[in-house]
């Protein structure tokens, strides 16, 4: 049976082979994973790209420690955002993560078994956004290292225990704690102080193990305990609860927009959006496809959705949406 790989896969084997450090192999293949087709032809390589991700995080673990300044965990960015998934002991963090992204994170019944931050590529429709694996939190010791990782994220993923029925006092500690190391975890909707005195993130509190027993009854107590400070979203990595609505909304709460370059006389493709921020502007994208566009940019068309926009011509000032099809003109 032929493999039949999509151009995504092809770009992400590139990257592996070009790659240099652990990490940068580690993102290119985790990309492999979330990208290969899954049917019979590809079962080996499948096979193989799992192979290759144990043997890289066995090494990373097994490296001998070596004297450094400022953060000893960072993880470069990749994809249409970066998203810190944190957690206490046996939340399900790696095993959510696993469920995602289509990846292979190390998984086991014990705490702490996630020992180094640790990135995964999951796709949403026709983009890839990453999730950043961490070290379980102590609630009553959130590691300096791990707070560096959430305050270079552009999004949380705070990931509760529904099985444990101490969650609430647990997340309180934990975000307690997160405010100590100047990290301040605040609900999608929530608006953003002007003046910031720490890093404020929006989260996403995805409620796992939902199918455990009084599940309900610890989801409704959380929502009562904290509902004021967090968006709880019920899930299960182990049944597949959840899983979509939780991808849509990382994808909502990270407040990006996907637009598509048109060549004058052909055809948008569709397949490699510009994953740019909410209120991008065409000369702000102009920059993003060629910083040259900027300074030779005459007029844009742009196509979008509703009825009002179908080629009108625009200036470099003109807000783009999320879906719209960019013809730029120099």
């Amino acid at each position: 049976m032929p493999a039949n790989l999509t151009p995504q896969y092809l770009e992400a084997d590139r990257k592996f082979r070009e790659a240099k450090t652990p990490q940068e192999k580690l993102e290119a293949l985790d990309e492999m994973m979330a990208t290969i087709p899954k049917h019979k032809g590809t079962e080996k390589m499948r096979a193989m790209i799992k192979t290759n991700i144990s043997k890289i995080k066995a090494g990373l673990l097994t490296r001998p420690a070596v004297a450094h300044h400022g953060p000893s965990f960072h993880v470069e960015k990749s994809g249409a955002g970066q998203v810190a998934v944190i957690g206490p002991p046996n939340s399900g963090k790696s095993s959510l993560i696993a469920a995602l992204t289509g990846a292979q994170p190390e998984v086991g019944d014990y705490p702490y078994t996630t020992r180094t931050p640790a990135p995964y590529m999951m796709k949403f429709e026709n983009i890839l956004i990453q999730l950043v694996d961490t070290p379980p939190i102590a609630p009553e010791d959130v590691e300096s290292d791990v707070a560096e990782v959430v305050k270079a994220a552009d999004a949380v993923l705070l990931v509760v225990n529904l099985a444990d029925q101490n969650s609430a006092d647990v997340i309180e500690k934990l975000l307690a704690n997160l405010k100590e190391k100047r990290v301040e975890l605040v609900a999608p909707d929530h608006p953003l102080p002007a003046e910031r005195t720490q890093f404020v993130k929006r989260a996403i509190a995805p409620a796992n193990k939902c199918d455990a027993p009084d599940a309900q009854d610890s989801l409704l107590f959380l929502k009562e305990y904290l509902g004021n400070r967090l968006s709880f979203l019920p899930v299960s990595a182990r049944r597949g609860d959840g899983i979509e609505d939780l991808r849509r909304s990382i994808f909502h709460f990270l407040d990006i927009i996907r637009t598509y370059s048109k060549v004058p006389g052909k055809k948008p493709s569709f397949d490699d959006p510009f994953s740019l921020k909410k209120g991008t502007t065409v000369g702000e994208m102009a920059r993003a496809v060629h910083k040259d566009f900027v300074e030779k940019f005459k007029y844009a068309r742009v196509w979008r959705k509703d009825s009002l926009h179908q080629g009108q011509s625009v200036n470099r000032d003109f807000v783009l949406e999320d879906g719209d099809v960019v013809e730029l003109h120099i």
